[in-house]
């Protein structure tokens, strides 16, 4: 069996979309599995919508999710170039369009736009131009004429217009069409680049290609690309074409949603491996139906026969949850690194210069918070309380499963006041602190959540926190754990 070649063949028009993603990993997965080769070939033939950085936009994007390319532009290879403009350059496209034209699969075609507009038809309200195949009827004469005179053409694939034309799909199995609906697509434009269509026939064969894989939208051109095949004597690569994704209200993933590409995601605060296990359960699920996978476990389980037709929904809160389970398992002094900037932001927003610029205590806020958020910017208000207390609505102190009221805070605050006053700053460590509390607890024949809760409460001003009392107090020290339980006692009995 001839080795595996698949490619992710992007246009350099911005950043990357998750579909487009998609695509690049599903392509990797495919011949990685198979210990095949990964091409990665620039299609930057529509000069109109190239954008400026976006080759190095691509060029990223692969490193930073690993899916390494065997051969490229960067790296080259042994079927070069790998970006379609140079291969236009030495001719390759136009040398592919005129043997077709000398078999009579394609045809000069001179008309112009005045022409071409009149052949617009609108059916159920939408325009559709469907080429007429007039200039088929040129003589040989006629065209070499026309060709002398300088006069601008196109050159056209000559389909048929009767019979049916079948394609096989991995995923779909055999699709037939009508031939009448196969308009006579350009192969080079009147500029002399190829279109997409064409270029993407003749690189794929020249390279190797065995497995094309791209989405189901490009599925009504496989016909037009198998005649091409067909004309040339190629053979045919398998077609594998995925599902649209959409979003939750089941409309196309746009730029609108704020989440469509990959550069969105991790601006958001998400990390390229979450992103990368996510993409790949947009319309695929391994045999065991484990969700959490590194591209390790990806290569070793993806099995194409088994991505599924239904479009696939884009689940943000999914992803966020996967994206959590992947900070969990970070070591922490690698989470950390990148932790310090968003807590050491939050704290300074509040306008604290002391926690912010202690190691030790930031270390201890980031081991705090790193089980408990999904992306990056939650971090900010989990921790801003360190630096300043919010002000909160004493009702926050009932809690009917701790037993706990406003007047029963009260209380324990007045009672545990002078024992938090008595003790060092340098016994403001969290064993001895819960020590403290322990004894006091046990003395007064009270349940933890009793004491623990309304201390709590007042020294963060908050229901929900990243850790306990005692070890709030440890980051916060002894003045402001005071300031705030006497801030509590106070706004209790008013």
């Amino acid at each position: 069996m001839a080795k595996i070649r698949t490619r992710y063949a992007p246009s350099p028009t911005g950043r990357m979309h998750v579909g487009n993603l998609r695509t690049a990993l599903y392509a990797y997965l495919i011949t990685k599995h198979e210990g095949g080769d990964y091409i990665l070939r620039i299609e930057d033939t529509d000069q109109e919508r190239y954008v400026e950085g976006a080759t190095e936009i691509i060029y990223k994007t692969l490193k930073d999710t690993g899916l390494i390319h065997d051969e490229g532009p960067d790296v080259g290879g042994d079927v070069g170039p790998y970006v379609q403009s140079e291969r236009q350059k030495a001719g390759i496209y136009m040398t592919y369009a005129k043997e077709l034209v000398e078999k009579g699969e394609a045809y000069y075609c001179f008309c112009d736009q005045e022409r071409l507009a009149s052949l617009v038809q609108v059916v159920e309200g939408k325009e559709i131009s469907v080429y007429d195949k007039h200039c088929l009827s040129l003589s040989k004469e006629e065209v070499e004429k026309n060709l002398a005179e300088g006069k601008p053409f196109v050159i056209r694939q000559n389909n048929p217009t009767e019979g049916t034309t079948t394609f096989h799909d991995e995923l779909y199995g055999d699709v037939t069409v009508d031939n009448k609906e196969l308009d006579d697509m350009i192969l080079i434009k009147s500029d002399g680049y190829p279109t997409y269509n064409f270029a993407n026939v003749v690189d794929d064969h020249l390279m190797g290609i065995t497995h094309v894989v791209r989405g189901n939208e490009y599925i009504s051109s496989s016909p037009k690309y198998n005649r091409l095949y067909d004309a040339f004597g190629w053979e045919i690569p398998k077609y594998i074409h995925c599902p649209l994704i959409t979003d939750e209200e089941h409309k196309k993933l746009s730029k609108r949603s704020g989440h469509s590409s990959f550069e969105d995601l991790i601006e958001q605060g998400f990390l390229p491996e979450a992103v990368v296990n996510f993409v790949a359960l947009l319309g695929w699920s391994p045999e065991d139906n484990n969700e959490i996978m590194s591209l390790d476990e990806l290569i070793e389980k993806f099995d194409y026969r088994r991505i599924n037709k239904s479009p696939a929904v884009f689940d943000y809160t999914k992803l966020k949850w996967m994206n959590g389970e992947y900070l969990k398992k970070m070591d922490e002094d690698e989470f950390f690194k990148t932790a310090k900037a968003y807590i050491v932001d939050a704290l300074k927003e509040e306008g604290d210069s002391v926690i912010s610029a202690d190691e030790a205590k930031l270390k201890q806020i980031s081991n705090m918070v790193k089980t408990r958020i999904e992306i990056w910017p939650d971090i900010a208000d989990m921790v801003k309380f360190f630096a300043k207390l919010p002000e909160y609505d004493t009702a926050i102190y009932s809690h009917k499963k701790m037993k706990t009221n406003e007047e029963t805070s009260l209380a324990v605050l007045k009672e545990v006041l002078p024992l938090l006053e008595g003790l060092d700053e340098k016994d403001y460590v969290n064993d001895t602190l819960y020590a403290l509390l322990s004894d006091y607890i046990k003395n007064k024949e009270y349940k933890n959540g009793y004491v623990l809760w309304p201390v709590r409460i007042a020294v963060s001003g908050k229901e929900m926190t990243p850790c306990g009392a005692t070890e709030l107090m440890e980051v916060i020290g002894k003045d402001e754990t005071i300031k705030r339980i006497k801030k509590g006692i106070e706004l209790l009995e008013k």
